[in-house]
């Protein structure tokens, strides 16, 4: 075996991850690696300040730490071998003897619906020793499907705190709650954060596989809420199924006016079990949850949309219907919910090219990453992602861009429009352009992409101390 292949997590690592949100691993270097590296950020740091995206190629030899086989094996495993890193990375430098607030990371604006599924990824890696004392990320075990805090925002009873040697690093699902601790010591401490994307949905097991059903992990983490149902599903998604539950549920009317009442809920933990309770449960769960995606709350809306979004077949014409929603809310539920269908939902391309001229910027941003998601028909993948490319939002924008990138060769004809995206005013815009160009991969885009990094390219020497020489 190549000692530089990933190396894959295993069943019980990625029950872990399913249920808790997050892993702790080491990317195992010398002491003289990690000492050279913590070095060479307290010079940028006190000499140039934060480098903000450009820590990468500020530093190259963070790479080295990216391409380590426990990184990029865990990477493989939660996110598919083809995973595409973000252009936003940042370091994260924690000198404050008081704790930070309990917080999900943005996609670039809160407005965005979040995925259940591990479509996102992130990796905090900490360079040095980082004990407790110094202020370790705290990460709240299992909670990364709840959009609401479902512990109290000043009682860490169940915090997980990542410390460990140096080349200890945290994978974590995009959406878990977390936070900076207090560094007591006063001493630097760095994390250095990068985002990941899926950019190919699931068809089989991308880790080392060996028990294909789902059993939950050995031990749970305190105070984790069980959520069997909801973990089985993502399980297998993950093993490539599309609505990962078998419609076997045959629930009374009264069962299923239990559950339909259990959408509504103000604990969302429990609110969120009805809808995948009821996705189990065939046509006549579908269409508790569409009547759900209608609620005059939002919030109750958005839980049926999560069950709505694993119903398989039966949920797409309801949802086609929900589109010609007067209501903002339940039009971006919807389109979610098409988007996490997939191919399965091919129907909806047209509906969701023609939201392409919604008033709404949120309805607009949800439509491009759901064609992108659906994938097919391809041509028409492609137009509708060609128009969103030129789209007045910023966000609409790039959302395009990363969703073309998830198409590969197939969208060789929005090279032109993704051209012009490389003179955006928006870091992002540009940014996801030359991700798209790299994954289409043809010689159009790399007749484009190659000319452009040329001009842009980055000498990490180069500082305000030293321009030239040597």
């Amino acid at each position: 075996m190549n000692p530089n292949s990933p190396l894959l997590l295993t069943d019980e690592q990625m029950r872990r991850f399913i249920t808790e949100g997050f892993l702790i691993l080491n990317a195992e270097f010398s002491d003289g690696f990690h000492d050279r590296l913590v070095q060479q950020l307290n010079d940028v740091y006190e000499q140039e300040g934060n480098p903000g995206n450009n820590l990468l190629p500020r530093i190259p030899d963070i790479q080295k730490v990216l391409d380590h086989p426990v990184v990029s094996g865990a990477l493989t495993s939660v996110l598919g071998p083809n995973y595409l890193m973000h252009a936003h990375r940042h370091g994260h430098y924690n000198a404050s003897p008081e704790p930070g607030r309990w917080h999900k990371d943005s996609y670039w604006g809160y407005k965005r619906m979040r995925n259940h599924h591990p479509w996102w990824a992130m990796i905090m890696y900490f360079p040095q020793e980082t004990p407790i004392e110094l202020g370790p990320t705290g990460i709240m075990p299992g909670t990364q499907n709840y959009e609401t805090r479902t512990f109290e925002e000043d009682c860490p009873s169940g915090e997980f705190l990542a410390s460990g040697t140096a080349g200890t690093f945290a994978l974590i699902h995009y959406d878990i709650w977390h936070r900076s601790t207090s560094n007591r010591l006063g001493q630097h401490r760095y994390m250095l954060k990068f985002e990941f994307m899926r950019t190919q949905a699931p068809t089989k097991a991308s880790w080392n596989l060996q028990n294909p059903d789902w059993a939950a992990p050995l031990s749970l983490a305190p105070p984790l809420i069980r959520q069997e149902t909801m973990w089985e599903e993502t399980w297998n998604w993950l093993n490539g199924q599309v609505g990962g539950l078998a419609h076997t549920a045959a629930y009374s009317p009264t069962a299923l006016q239990d559950l339909s009442k259990g959408l509504q809920d103000a604990f969302e933990p429990y609110a969120l079990h009805a809808a995948y309770e009821l996705a189990r449960g065939g046509q006549e769960g579908v269409e508790a949850l569409l009547e759900g995606l209608h609620h005059p709350s939002e919030k109750v809306s958005r839980t049926a949309a999560y069950g709505l979004a694993i119903s398989g077949s039966e949920a797409v014409e309801g949802l086609l219907s929900a589109l010609e929603s007067s209501r903002v809310a339940t039009v971006v539920h919807s389109v979610f919910a098409l988007g996490e269908l997939r191919h399965v939902a091919e129907k909806a391309v047209s509906y969701l090219i023609k939201l392409q001229n919604h008033s709404s910027e949120r309805v607009r941003q949800a439509a491009v990453e759901a064609i992108g998601m659906i994938g097919v028909p391809t041509q028409d993948v492609v137009y509708g992602l060609t128009r969103g490319l030129q789209d007045t939002d910023v966000q609409v924008r790039f959302m395009a861009a990363l969703s073309l990138a998830r198409l590969g060769p197939n969208a060789d004809e929005a090279v032109p429009q993704l051209k012009k995206c490389l003179e955006d005013d928006n870091r992002y815009v540009r940014a996801h352009a030359v991700d798209a160009l790299h994954y289409i991969g043809t010689d159009r885009a790399k007749d484009v992409l190659i000319p452009f990094l040329l001009k842009s390219r980055w000498c990490p020497s180069t500082t305000k101390v030293s321009q030239y020489y040597p």
